[in-house]
């Protein structure tokens, strides 16, 4: 363990220009710290990067048999999407199958991150729905577990509704705490994000990784299929030219499973170790806790040799696209 930051400098031609700092922590799922960086009982919020778990009661309670889901359902519980035109379909035929439409989303509306996207969308005049939000496969899990249960559909986001309070008591359950008593404030599609201490959360992705101590064998069983998803539809989870894609995507002997999430969060679970990954940059820098992420899990040796150069040393470019400097982690972290 050891009290240096994550760090991870940006370059412009020979100079570091910006430096993000942050913290990290890898642990087993039993709450033993492997590794750590900086002060890891400090409580953040982990936004999207907890979609996996807010998708176990989705998987553990039926639904996807009884309305014909699959695979694809579930990576997309777990999707900070791009609103891609195979993201939204699949999320309308989703609501579709429960007898439901993009109306009853409760997450409203965003444009996509693509440019390129945008610009399609304008082009055939089309008007932007809560199915575009990069959240919608979630909130589609939410209320898709809401018709299973037979409880009301409206309000599904608040905090006392009973698909919420299952969010909770998944999460307590894998991270060891009791989540009733954690703060919590309004994330960015309108559902609860809880203040988790960074151990803990590590913690609860370790579970994930290696769900063996779990009494709960449905719950263990919830969570393999979330993982197989992530692997097998890593486009769902993210979309074209995403960090999280390329990284569920690898085609490695010992598959992770990678999530982020806003202001500079990001989750690993590593199932080939038992481990779990946790780390957030403080100034919220999604462009450092790639980099971050890429780092630790190169030093855990699961980062594949053909893609260190990528993902350690991602470009920056300028305005015409000649090369201007790079992202790169500090020496002074990792050495």
């Amino acid at each position: 363990m050891t009290s240096t930051p994550v760090a991870v400098e940006v370059t412009r031609g020979p100079l570091v220009e910006s430096r993000h700092e942050g913290v990290a922590c890898v642990v087993k799922s039993d709450g033993g710290v492997v590794a750590s960086w900086g002060d890891i009982d400090a409580a953040i919020l982990p936004r999207s990067a907890v979609k996996p778990i807010q998708a176990i009661p989705f998987v553990e309670s039926g639904a996807i048999e009884r309305f014909g889901l699959g695979v694809e359902n579930v990576a997309l519980a777990c999707a900070s999407h791009n609103g891609e035109a195979r993201h939204v379909d699949a999320v309308r035929a989703w609501l579709g199958k429960i007898g439901l439409s993009e109306d009853d989303l409760e997450c409203g509306a965003h444009v996509s991150r693509l440019t390129w996207r945008v610009e399609e969308l304008a082009r055939a005049n089309a008007p932007l729905t809560s199915a575009s939000n990069n959240c919608s496969g979630k909130h589609s899990g939410f209320l898709t577990t809401a018709v299973h249960h037979g409880e009301p559909t409206k309000g599904y986001i608040r905090y006392d509704h009973p698909v919420q309070r299952r969010v909770r008591a998944a999460l307590g359950d894998l991270a060891g705490l009791d989540a009733d008593r954690l703060p919590y404030g309004t994330d960015g599609c309108g559902i609860p994000t809880l203040a988790v201490p960074l151990r803990a959360l590590a913690r609860a992705m370790a579970t994930m990784a290696d769900p063996a101590r779990l009494s709960n064998s449905k719950r263990g069983d919830a969570i393999q299929r979330i993982r197989s998803a992530m692997n097998a539809e890593p486009f769902m989870v993210a979309g074209t030219g995403r960090f999280c894609t390329r990284l569920n995507g690898m085609r490695s002997a010992a598959p992770l499973q990678a999530k982020g999430g806003a202001e500079g969060v990001y989750c690993c679970m590593l199932p080939g170790q038992g481990l779990g990954m946790a780390l957030k940059m403080w100034d919220g820098a999604a462009r450092a806790i790639e980099v971050a992420a890429a780092a630790i899990l190169d030093h855990l040796g699961v980062l594949p040799a053909e893609e260190k150069d990528a993902l350690l040393h991602p470009a920056v470019k300028n305005v015409v696209g000649l090369l201007v400097g790079e992202l790169r982690p500090a020496k002074s972290w990792l050495g």
